[in-house]
């Protein structure tokens, strides 16, 4: 989406990253790009866990089978909700009756058109730094090669019906759309005051432990800008944050109650929203469970409709009990759940920031950990008992191509290749 022309302002440095003020002292967004590893860096050197009110409880080194660095374990095994008072920080785990529902294996066709896309993505260099004609190509970050996951590369070929040419076409879109758009550049200290009355909010799992994203618009505590959209990509890139071990998706409620026909979203904004909702986060969303439409926003969504992929159509409900999709100690008593929260932003932004920050971090050590592979598996990423890809391409012994004239078993493409044809016969056997 393209932003709108501003005047050079004065830059600062927020959280180690160079920001823009205005005179009215208004942070604005970070003037320069920078990859999600190297803002990942910035909590690497910090695993402390701590309790809901904020208090120490000391590192931890607890191993998972798939890694030694499971840092997000120990805080999220002492979590409670208080019974004394309103929660107010995000709930870091799913319940346990909340489980994520089992991955359907690969076919041989899928597996097949999966390690060619891989083959090629291993390949990339450098990459556009914008859509305009004849752009700037630079070098592929360390950040962008983690985000290129397994099963980022199976959700764009799944959002394409496994046509493995629109699957390249897209994520390249993607990747190069996030450094147009400056996704990674988006700080807390720059969405704060979007998020000041708590419009946008990350709490609890679902029935199938998705994390739940609140959008409340009667709390629309802004003017019209791009920062507003900026908010929701950073509020989306957070909610897959949050995402436990083996989680793709995520919940999105929309409560419509208390909201003026002047908070609605322009027809602008909503396919601003869209496009980063289907185009760049294909797969992402599991329910989008909508609440108290008046008129005026029935009307909208009329409106709004053409440009609403069926995919996406079919996983939004309206009106429906909203028990039926999330615990009920999970759910907001707001919104019809037996949950306490208050939504307080000098306590909820910092909490969330912390255990946001936490998790990128124990990630990316698991990564570099790893090698640094294109390809690996996210439930690894985030400290789930799954092996990283380097163990299981290790674990993994092809039997030698007897034929001559063949290549052999020699790259690593191949050994996926080969790995995902293994997985399919044990789960056939």
């Amino acid at each position: 989406m393209a932003e709108a022309s501003v005047t050079p302002n004065p830059v600062i440095s927020v959280n180690g990253t160079p920001t823009e003020k205005t005179a009215d002292d208004t942070l604005v967004r970070p003037s320069l790009p920078a990859s999600r590893t190297e803002s990942f860096h910035s909590a690497v050197s910090s695993f402390n866990s701590t309790d809901v009110n904020g208090v120490s409880k000391g590192a931890s080194t607890n191993d998972t089978p798939a890694s030694s660095t499971n840092a997000s374990e120990p805080e999220e095994e002492d979590f409670k909700i208080p019974t004394d008072g309103p929660l107010k920080v995000p709930i870091p785990k799913p319940l346990p009756k909340s489980k994520v529902p089992p991955q359907t294996p690969l076919t041989p066709d899928q597996a097949s058109k999966y390690a060619t896309v891989l083959a090629k993505v291993s390949t990339w260099k450098t990459l556009p730094m914008s859509t305009a004609k004849k752009a700037t190509q630079e070098p592929l970050t360390d950040g962008e090669r983690m985000w290129l996951t397994r099963e980022c590369l199976l959700r764009y070929l799944r959002a394409t019906k496994w046509n493995v040419n629109q699957a390249l076409v897209r994520l390249q879109s993607t990747l190069t759309w996030r450094r147009e758009y400056g996704a990674d550049t988006f700080t807390f200290d720059y969405i704060s005051p979007e998020n000041e009355t708590g419009k946008q909010v990350i709490m609890g799992y679902d029935n199938d432990a998705r994390p739940c994203l609140y959008l409340n618009p009667a709390k629309q505590n802004t003017d019209m800008s791009d920062r507003q959209i900026h908010h929701l990509c950073f509020m989306l890139d957070r909610t897959v944050d949050m995402m436990p071990p083996g989680q793709e998706n995520a919940t999105l409620l929309i409560n419509f109650k208390g909201a003026s026909s002047g908070k609605t979203p322009t027809v602008g904004q909503a396919r601003a929203v869209l496009n980063i909702l289907q185009n760049h986060n294909p797969e992402r969303l599991g329910r989008a469970l909508i609440s108290q439409l008046p008129w005026y926003v029935s009307t909208f969504f009329k409106l709004i409709s053409p440009f609403i992929d069926p995919v996406t159509r079919e996983k939004m409900r309206f009106n429906e009990d909203l028990r039926d999709y999330i615990p009920a100690e999970n759910l907001w008593n707001h919104h019809e759940g037996d949950l306490n929260f208050e939504y307080d932003h000098s306590v909820y932004w910092p909490a969330l920031q912390k255990d946001v920050e936490r998790r990128r971090a124990a990630a990316t050590q698991r990564w570099e950990k790893a090698g640094k592979l294109i390809g690996e598996y996210e439930e690894y990423l985030r400290g789930g008992n799954h092996r990283s890809l380097q163990q299981e391409l290790d674990a993994y012994k092809p039997t030698p191509d007897p034929t001559p004239d063949r290549t052999p078993h020699d790259s690593q493409a191949n050994l996926v290749s080969g790995l995902e044809k293994m997985k399919i016969q044990e789960a056939n056997a």
